[in-house]
């Protein structure tokens, strides 16, 4: 029986300290914080994990430099340091990266203002990050000869933090770290509203989205992590809160890579907002929108991927300017922001806190994450943990960090016996990164399995899927340890193929078919099939 069925059968039958519905970025974070203090957590989400919000952020771990313009110190302060945690514990993951905002002529402020923003930022950040730089027309040249210095007036330099690998894969990782400490986690399990029996016990009523059975949970507390979604989950089993969220639609779009500088690339849009090309492995993210919705389920139209490339083609001497035939793939997801229920609907979104709010209901035992960013995931963590002690369970210390890559014994075990292999030989002919770097970064401790299989079989070095640097030895790991129900959740989330490799070339592209029978077995090609159907009905519609 595989690990997905196996904790479903445990979720069955088990009675669990804390349900946690909902696993993004938020929910991830919670059942990791709390499996690691010695809390029984139970994790599900409807879709994949990070299938909703949390696989279409921009890739940033940043401080979030555009919220000073509304003042508010106090949240940049927090997410910077946020930020520098996260650079300190998952330091193969996330990293520095240096931005290059190039400023308008006749932008509302003066380059100078700019400069000391950028400044005051590196102060906020406690100066963990290299210094900001002005720079004049000739020196943003030097840098990066594509951008259009004729409509600019000069250049500001300083740094922030990138995710080098996706963000579905590094909130998946959480979601691994609470399962290694005893968190059962399940996917495609999607709640159904919950009740509180005689005993003050929840019990969430929840629907297998693979097989259509239907069975409860059982839990003392429960925790609504479903993001875009919490409110109406709230609706489903009669929580009121003080707080519910507006719903902001921001869209990126994958491009070639358009130039060879590993910066991102900031301008002020048209309407005046931050406005990224950022470095993706071999390809360039542009982006990002602001648009209000209603819906959590938005799509990307034609007026997105018009403001997207106007904005780049003007800021940037292409030659030929990008056209939407350049576009590999599209991001599109919702924001959800916390607000108070007693603000007005139609709230300018710009003006909006992009801080959590997590509301505690002390009477019911239930608990609600609104908003949140993915810098600051590790502090929703230990607030939640908190609240679960506060609401009467036991919560443990952790032994040492809940969170981060293992330790530097256990890494330079793993790299001692990664040589010894000829991984680092194994070289990415894009990104120059050796094999054993690449399982080190996705993997952590886990990779060391993928160790002792090369061990038994060098054949699992080679490569699977022409084109992607996917070794056999991963997907071996994957079918075993990662919970794959569809091919997408494979080439979108566990990886981030399906953003870089257009679909025509991933469908003939070789060892694809046969990754997809080493992953789903017998229901290999009906994946297979299924996948491409429901890409080239997006691509129709």
């Amino acid at each position: 029986m595989d690990l997905r069925n196996t904790n479903i059968d445990r979720l069955r039958n088990e009675d669990f300290d804390v349900l946690i519905v909902g696993g993004g970025i938020n929910g991830s974070v919670s059942a990791a914080a709390l499996a690691a203090r010695g809390v029984k957590v139970a994790l599900i989400d409807a879709r994949d994990f990070a299938g909703f919000t949390s696989q279409q952020s921009s890739n940033l771990v940043w401080g979030g430099i555009k919220y000073m313009e509304g003042y508010e110190f106090g949240l940049v302060s927090g997410l910077c340091k946020s930020r520098n945690e996260l650079l300190e514990s998952f330091p193969s993951t996330v990293k520095e990266i240096r931005f290059l905002l190039t400023i308008n002529r006749q932008f509302r402020f003066h380059p100078l203002v700019i400069l000391a923003s950028t400044w005051l930022y590196w102060l906020l950040g406690r100066g963990k990050t290299r210094t900001p730089k002005l720079l004049n027309l000739k020196q943003i040249k030097r840098l990066e000869p594509l951008v259009n210095t004729y409509i600019s007036t000069a250049g500001v330099e300083y740094s922030d933090a990138f995710l080098h690998d996706n963000d579905a894969r590094f909130v998946f990782n959480f979601v691994r770290s609470a399962m290694d400490k005893g968190c059962v986690a399940a996917n495609y399990v999607a709640s159904e509203g919950a009740t509180r029996d005689s005993n003050g016990q929840w019990i969430t009523q929840v629907k297998d989205q693979v097989s259509d059975d239907r069975f409860s949970i059982r839990a003392r507390v429960l925790i609504n992590a479903a993001g875009a979604y919490v409110d109406q989950h709230n609706g489903l089993t009669g929580i009121e809160t003080e707080h519910r969220h507006l719903l902001s639609k921001g869209i990126h779009l994958l491009v070639p890579r358009i130039t060879e500088t590993h910066r991102v690339l900031a301008f002020f849009a048209d309407d005046e907002r931050l406005f990224f090309a950022i470095p993706m492995a071999n390809r360039t993210c542009i982006g990002t929108t602001d648009t209000p919705v209603e819906d959590p389920v938005t799509q990307v139209t034609d007026d997105d991927r018009d403001f997207v490339l106007s904005n780049i083609n003007a800021r940037l001497d292409l030659s030929p300017p990008l056209t939407r035939k350049d576009i590999i793939a599209e991001r599109c997801g919702v924001r959800p922001l916390a607000i108070r229920k007693t603000i007005d609907a139609s709230a300018d979104l710009r003006q909006v806190s992009r801080k959590h709010v997590i509301e505690m209901d002390a009477d019911n035992r239930h608990i609600s994450i609104f908003g949140g960013k993915l810098t600051d995931c590790i502090n929703v963590g230990d607030e939640i943990s908190d609240c679960v002690s506060r609401l009467g369970l036991k919560v443990s210390r952790p032994a040492g960090k809940w969170y981060g890559e293992p330790g530097r014994r256990e890494q330079e075990a793993y790299f001692e016996r990664a040589r010894a292999l000829g991984l680092d030989q194994l070289v990415a002919p894009d990104t120059g990164e050796a094999l054993s770097e690449r399982l080190w970064r996705r993997y952590g401790a886990n990779a060391s399995t993928m160790l002792e299989a090369i061990e038994q079989n060098p054949g699992l070095r080679e490569p699977m899927i022409d084109n992607t640097g996917i070794r056999r030895c991963e997907i071996a790991y994957l079918a075993k340890h990662e919970m794959i129900v569809k091919l997408e959740d494979y080439l979108r989330r566990r990886s981030k193929i399906e953003l870089l490799v257009p679909q025509a070339t991933l469908r003939q592209s070789a060892g694809l078919f046969e990754a997809c029978e080493k992953l789903f077995g017998d229901d290999g090609k009906k994946r297979f099939d299924e996948y491409f159907a429901s890409s080239e009905k997006d691509d129709a519609t």
